[in-house]
């Protein structure tokens, strides 16, 4: 039976790679690498690592300081034989009503900042979730024994229907407004981890409740079956910033707050990047000092400056460096700046951290031809992987062909 399952994966994958239109040798060449090695059983991946993006609008600052720049340094240091995996999580977006045109551009948005940022396709698999349909099938294998329990003790859904119903916290929400897709989301999201068996998720801090129902998911699973379908995957801890909001330095910097000045977008232009920051909340206090409780719009436009010079080469930390010892230092070093001239210290810092951003996006966004092609070839490789995990899954349950 495997050997009829290889078999056909083989003429279905054979039968992809010759009837793609228009793509180009650079990236069909690499999917057919790409595919061998996937399939040849001769090299063991040490990690495989996996993270997702929604495509709900043009990533911001802290998206980038606090994921993106994490997921091209995963990309940097991976070994040869690890597999990374980065997903425009589509079927996520939808948990909350959506304009599909506009949905259809921004999913090509996404996959431009992806590759805007250095993200390699010949590297790692960076395709649309939503084009892969064993996710929404796995989600349902899973939904099928997740615990009602285990869904209403997450706390991430509550705070995506606060911010949708613009409520100022999660005690102020009603639950009427509640969806299945969004109550459920998090199991999805376990499906998106499990089903290319992922090793190590790197995540944020308000991700990590979902990694460990993952690893839940996985291990029910497991036991349930009495076989190792699922490796239980890990979160890998990365020097994340937390980037909070220009407007309301209480709030995390979001895409969805309501007020456009509160985000600075990578491909806003220098004048808007420079307004934006102008009109950043501080607050009365002369000088600059690093206290993110007593004057949290200062430090964090310091954790910006901090950030942005780090990439730019201009400072760079030791390992052992504490971040609140070295936002510290850099407050010390700048005590005596006005605001307005340490605003315009933290302008500098980040146009030259985006503007090399800005303009690869720019030409990349003008190739929808080669978009299509680089999201085709990443969705081949995903596809590949997903319907390996999937033949596996479905044999287990019964569901498998007869």
């Amino acid at each position: 039976m495997q050997a009829q399952l290889r078999i056909a994966t083989n003429i279905t994958r054979t039968t992809r790679v010759q009837t793609l239109p228009h793509h180009s040798p650079y990236v069909l060449n690499s999917v057919h690498e790409a595919l061998r090695h996937t399939s040849s059983g001769q090299h063991t991946p040490r990690k495989t690592i996996f993270s997702g993006i929604q495509p709900t609008g043009i990533p911001h600052l802290g998206n980038y300081l606090g994921a993106l720049v994490n997921w091209v340094n995963l990309q940097r240091n991976a070994a040869p034989a690890d597999r990374l995996f980065f997903s425009i999580v589509g079927l996520h977006a939808l948990t909350l009503p959506q304009n599909p045109i506009k949905l259809r551009q921004e999913r090509l948005d996404t996959l431009a900042i992806l590759l805007a940022v250095g993200l390699d396709p010949r590297r790692s698999v960076i395709f649309c979730q939503d084009q892969v349909p064993q996710h929404a099938e796995l989600a349902w294998m899973l939904n099928c024994t997740t615990p009602i329990g285990k869904l209403q003790r997450m706390t991430t859904w509550k705070s995506k229907l606060a911010t949708a119903r613009n409520a100022n916290s999660t005690d102020e929400i009603d639950e009427s407004h509640l969806n299945l897709g969004l109550f459920a989301y998090p199991v999805l999201q376990a499906a998106d981890i499990l089903l290319y068996r992922a090793t190590h998720v790197p995540v944020g801090e308000d991700q990590q409740q979902h990694i460990e129902l993952s690893r839940d998911l996985a291990d029910l699973f497991n036991r349930t079956h009495k076989e190792r379908v699922f490796p239980l995957p890990q979160h890998i801890i990365t020097p994340a910033k937390r980037i909070l909001s220009l407007r309301d330095p209480s709030q995390k910097m979001s895409k969805s707050a309501p007020h456009p000045a509160s985000r600075i977008l990578l491909t806003d232009p220098p004048e808007t990047i420079e307004k934006k920051i102008k009109s950043a909340v501080t607050d009365s206090e002369r000088g600059v000092e690093y206290d993110p409780a007593a004057r949290p719009g200062v430090a964090n436009l310091l954790t910006i400056l901090d950030a942005c010079r780090a990439l730019s080469g201009e400072t760079s930390p030791g390992e052992s460096e504490d971040t609140s010892t070295r936002l510290e230092t850099l407050a010390s070093e700048i005590s005596t700046l006005s605001h307005a001239d340490f605003k315009r210290l933290v302008n500098d810092a980040v146009q030259t951290t985006l503007a090399p951003i800005r303009d690869e996006y720019a030409r990349i966004r003008a190739d929808e031809s080669y978009l299509r092609d680089v999201a085709e070839a990443g969705r081949m490789r995903a596809f590949e992987v997903a319907e390996g995990t999937m033949a596996d899954v479905r044999e287990v349950l019964g569901v498998g062909r007869l």
